[in-house]
């Protein structure tokens, strides 16, 4: 079994959208109205092999309500700057024994930790520069 999708719930879909590709570079694979009242838009994280789904008439889930979603960076210090960058509102790196992990949250409060490698082979992954 492989976790690919993981609905994350807004109360603004334009909004979000803009906040995942423009804030955070996430790749829009489709946004879709399948039927009247549920339309579905599927973003993926640069290199990841799992997606979020954000949209309408899907979840019953609060907007706002999910947290602790976690993305795994081969470089943190550098991921951050570009967030920063780009408007994300990234907390600073934080040590926690020895692994480094910073906090942000999407316009509705869903909340988030950027965590980086302590894998050898993700840490020596490229991040896509935009």
């Amino acid at each position: 079994m492989r976790l690919e999708v993981v609905q994350v719930p807004v109360s603004n879909v334009d909004r979000a959208k803009s906040f995942y590709t423009e804030k955070l570079g996430f790749v829009l694979d489709h946004d879709v109205e399948h039927i009247p009242g549920m339309r579905v838009v599927q973003l993926t994280p640069p290199g990841s092999a799992a997606s979020i789904v954000i949209g309408t008439g899907m979840t019953a889930m609060a907007p706002g309500s999910l947290e602790g979603l976690q993305l795994v960076v081969p470089a943190l210090g550098t991921l951050r700057e570009e967030l920063v960058r780009r408007g994300a509102d990234v907390s600073e790196i934080q040590d926690v024994g020895g692994v480094l992990f910073a906090h942000f949250a999407d316009p509705d409060g869903n909340r988030w930790v950027l965590q980086e490698s302590t894998r050898p082979e993700v840490r020596d992954a490229h991040i896509p520069s935009t």
